[in-house]
């Protein structure tokens, strides 16, 4: 079947072929049908299978009738992240290049004057995570009364992220009448309760099981101990030794220890930019931008970058950690392999995450073998420690080599005079310091001619002092 098939405008139809594609996808064409008949939709597929433009592409034709009004948006998009909201407008303006649609983006990050002005000359589509929505709703410069069709995606993640009860206020204000479509990759038990409430007579479609993972993804596992430094340097090895390596995402649980990856990464040669929740929007936009144009290979991210973010040519997905919760596997390396292309998928796994790994080969079917000739950590990993990814501090001196406070640390008045002006000055202020031994009753002369042998300038003055015992 054809897109031409599917009931779509020929505005649409002539936005798509000048996009090379032909055929649609299972969800787009059994989804496609439903949402211009004005159904309500509940739609189930994997990710990396088309669900975005399974509802952009319909949307456009039903658009095309009718116009805007100030602050009432016709259409409204729900997103559980910036990323993934700025990615569906990026749809909206591919595929509605032809056509005079006044298309918002409420996020975070963003000035509120910008989008109010936007939302004061009338929106078509709206698309918006849940708390920048509601706080324009709240200043009064919002009105839903005119909501004709709800999407709310990636759902599961919605749900998860405890949006619940953002997502019931914006129902009630949006009117009872609209058309409600539910996209989700994977289908928890608990979500089957929610969508009772939110969706009338869905026609459900269902192109996969739920939680399954692509077939063109080669997953694999590679085991290591307990140490952080140990992952790291197996990580190293994985990278240098991966087989038509492009370019990679690197998962990690935390935010802490994304941005602890990533110095350790540039510090050891690797072209690397981070992404994670507590980045100002500007800098997480900047870091998408750079990974997608192959600026920096690898981008190391926590499970923001997990739900729906299109980058359709990243060849591999590396778990510094395994998650905690299954679904987020299925998520995580649908990164690769999409739109029928090979990726590989490699996970490191420690003796912690045994119980965590075995959680995800039941809810997938599968097991994920042992990486063959997987590489280990090296007794000596280079230097690095898990002390290393704090710069040491330079007021932290003998009592003989204190300075002035603002000659010791740059500051006046409080302020910090310089600031790093180079790359190269973060990765020197990332070298691990000596390593600290304890002194436990030590005579004071001897204790004074090892303070000269050795360069103690990183060591705060206490404990320097010589230790005596009581006699």
């Amino acid at each position: 079947m054809s897109f031409s098939n599917l009931g779509l405008s020929d505005k649409v139809l002539a936005a798509v072929a000048a996009t090379g594609y032909t055929n649609p996808t299972p969800i787009q064409e059994q989804a496609i049908p439903h949402v211009l008949a004005q159904r309500d939709v509940l739609g189930i597929a994997q990710t990396g299978t088309g669900k975005t433009a399974a509802f952009v592409l319909p949307m456009l034709t039903m658009l095309e009738k009718g116009r805007a009004r100030a602050r009432m948006p016709r259409t409204l998009i729900l997103e559980p992240t910036r990323e993934l909201a700025a990615q569906v407008k990026e749809n909206f303006d591919k595929y509605g290049a032809g056509q005079k649609l006044n298309v918002a983006l409420l996020i975070g990050g963003v000035s509120f004057g910008d989008q109010d002005s936007k939302l004061t000359r009338g929106v078509d589509v709206l698309i918006a995570t849940p708390g920048r929505l509601l706080d324009h709703t709240e200043r009064g410069g919002l009105l839903l009364t005119g909501v004709e069709l709800l999407v709310i995606d990636e759902a599961d993640r919605m749900l998860d992220m405890g949006f619940i009860p953002d997502i019931e206020r914006i129902c009630k204000l949006v009117p009872f009448t609209r058309q409600t479509l539910f996209f989700t990759a994977t289908m928890p038990p608990e979500i089957r309760r929610i969508t009772d409430t939110f969706l009338h007579n869905p026609q459900k479609v269902e192109v996969s099981r739920p939680a399954s993972t692509a077939v063109t993804v080669t997953q694999l596992h590679v085991g290591c101990g307990r140490e952080a430094h140990e992952k790291r340097d197996i990580l190293r090895q994985l990278i240098r030794g991966a087989k038509d390596l492009k370019n990679a995402i690197i998962f990690c649980n935390r935010k802490r220890e994304v941005a602890l990856l990533h110095r350790s990464l540039q510090k050891h040669g690797f072209g690397a930019v981070a992404l994670h929740g507590d980045m100002e929007q500007p800098a997480r936009m900047a870091a998408l931008d750079q990974f997608r144009k192959g600026e920096s290979p690898l981008l190391v991210a926590s499970d923001v970058a997990a739900r729906g973010l299109d980058i359709p040519e990243v060849s591999h997905v590396f778990n510094f950690d395994v998650p905690h919760h299954p679904d987020d596997y299925v998520h995580r390396i649908g990164r690769t392999g999409r739109a029928g292309r090979l990726g590989t998928a490699i996970s490191i796994v420690s003796p912690a995450d045994q119980k965590s790994l075995g959680a995800i080969e039941k809810l997938i079917g599968q097991t994920i073998p042992k990486m063959e000739g997987a590489p280990e950590a090296s007794s000596a990993t280079e230097g690095e420690s898990a002390s290393s990814a704090r710069p040491p501090r330079d007021d932290c001196r003998s009592s003989g080599d204190r300075k002035p406070r603002r000659e010791r640390d740059g500051r006046r008045g409080g302020k910090r005079d310089r600031k790093p002006d180079s790359a190269a000055d973060n990765v020197a202020a990332l070298q691990p310091p000596p390593s600290i031994g304890r002194v436990r009753n030590t005579p004071a002369a001897s204790h004074d001619a090892a303070a000269e042998a050795a360069d103690h300038s990183h060591l705060p003055a206490f404990l320097l002092r010589p230790v005596r015992a009581r006699v």
